[in-house]
């Protein structure tokens, strides 16, 4: 009996797959992942993959292979060509390979014949597109509107109780999220060696944790700045909430705006660094170094690029999740903060705690799929898991770091530092600490 025609063809692309599969990977190891073609055919590991790699539709191998970017396997999986079943960060290891997969000439024309015969398929997801100039104060409210105001409930899905959207500070491993945010808070606190009576600025405050935290713990007067109006009018509810509204507040301000007439004792920037463009350091920095008050410091807490990486291709996170945000290699940071003034008293590496980080969001993320999807759209839930997997392969594998820089304002030379750092570690936590640590703010 003769087959009908439409399944002939989907055997033949079925087969031609295959052959596909066998040629990117003809120069791996025996793979420890899996691959299911549109037609429930399996390619790879057929016990306990680590993950497989579900391919949708006959057209997904050439949209994804044809000419491997970042960017194009990033958007193909946004399309749902593809889905990742197991461990998404696993998958980051091969989406390396393949990309850079060293074929010779022979090797490459002959996949791409191969990958030509399959269907195309143009449908695109919509990457960030902001007009004027890179870095204007509207082109970046525009850019951080376009992450940060999603409702907060989609945030809530994987962060923990009090909207900490940085990198934790873990103890042991096995530390719960909410517990190494906890510690996170209290150590950034611990840096700044905060005072009953200090005057703090927090760059970039987010939902106001940080504040809340040195305000609540330290008896600081604290005031947080953020773009995001989204986040400023939650942060005040939660600092209204805790009955703290005479000692901290949060405005919408850009920091180009801040009054230079003001004077800090401590001011402190996290996770906002990543988004003030290379070219706008030496103001970024100076107006810190004009509002910090002589003998104080300044606690810049953000993500570098490792100098030797050279990536192929456009960004995946800056085309869709951080448009306008710039990573530079830790040296170009601390040379615009000396260059503004600042004397450097010390620089940690966060990098393992923020890999940590980033698999409980992803993890809790997953958990919540249909909730994430319900809040705001398919698209945006596969961009957002895919962002913070790949993020956390970033850090596992050294191409990004997190660091913490503390500068000082000297006094005619004088910073009023003592000579280690014991009390960063040694002095005991907060006393609410051990019983305040899991418990809502």
């Amino acid at each position: 009996m003769a087959m009908p025609a439409e399944l002939i063809s989907e055997v033949s692309l079925a087969k031609e797959g295959l052959a596909i599969l066998d040629a990117l990977f003809t120069h791996f190891p025996a793979p420890n992942f899996q691959v299911r073609l549109w037609d429930g055919s399996l390619w790879g590991a057929t016990e306990q993959p680590r993950f497989t790699l579900v391919l949708n539709h006959p057209a997904a191998l050439r949209r994804m292979f044809l000419s491997a970017t970042e960017s194009s396997l990033g958007e193909a999986y946004v399309c749902n060509d593809f889905n990742v079943e197991g461990s998404i960060e696993a998958a980051m290891e091969l989406a390396d390979a393949l990309v850079q997969p060293g074929f010779d000439l022979s090797s490459k024309l002959h996949l791409v014949a191969l990958l030509k015969r399959l269907p195309e398929r143009n449908h695109r997801a919509q990457p960030a597109r902001l007009a004027g100039w890179i870095h204007s104060r509207d082109r970046d409210r525009r850019a951080i509107a376009y992450h940060y105001n999603l409702p907060t409930d989609f945030y809530r899905l994987f962060l923990d109780q009090r909207l900490v959207y940085s990198c934790a500070y873990f103890e042991r491993p096995q530390d719960d999220l909410d517990t190494a945010q906890f510690h996170k808070l209290d150590y950034l606190c611990r840096k700044l060696r905060l005072r009953p009576g200090h005057r703090l600025l927090d760059v970039g405050c987010g939902w106001g944790a940080l504040v809340l935290h040195a305000a609540r713990h330290y008896g600081v007067n604290a005031l947080g700045v953020t773009i995001s109006a989204p986040q400023a009018a939650e942060a005040r509810r939660l600092i209204e909430i805790a009955g703290l509204s005479a000692r901290c507040r949060v405005e919408v301000c850009d920091y180009r705006d801040l009054d230079k007439r003001e004077r800090y004792d401590r001011i402190v920037s996290v996770g906002m660094f990543e988004h003030v463009g290379e070219k706008m350091f030496p103001e970024y920095f100076s107006r810190a170094w004009q509002m910090l008050e002589p003998g104080g410091v300044f606690l810049n807490h953000g993500i570098a690029y490792n100098a030797n990486y050279h990536r192929k291709g456009e960004s995946f996170t800056n085309q869709y999740v951080f448009p306008d945000g710039e990573l530079v290699p830790i040296h170009v940071t601390a040379r615009a903060a000396e260059q503004a003034g600042f004397e450097i008293r010390d620089v940690e590496s966060l990098r393992e705690h923020y890999a940590l980080t980033l698999r409980h969001w992803v993890k809790r993320l997953e958990s919540c799929e249909q909730q994430a999807i319900r809040i705001s759209n398919e698209q945006t839930y596969r961009i957002w898991r895919l962002y913070m997997a790949g993020s956390a392969h970033g850090f596992h594998t050294g191409r990004l770091n997190l660091y913490q820089v503390l500068l000082a304002k000297p006094d005619h030379g004088h910073t009023g530092l003592p000579l280690t750092r014991e009390d960063w570690y040694d002095g005991p936590l907060v006393p609410e600490t051990r019983k305040d640590a899991g418990q809502p703010m």
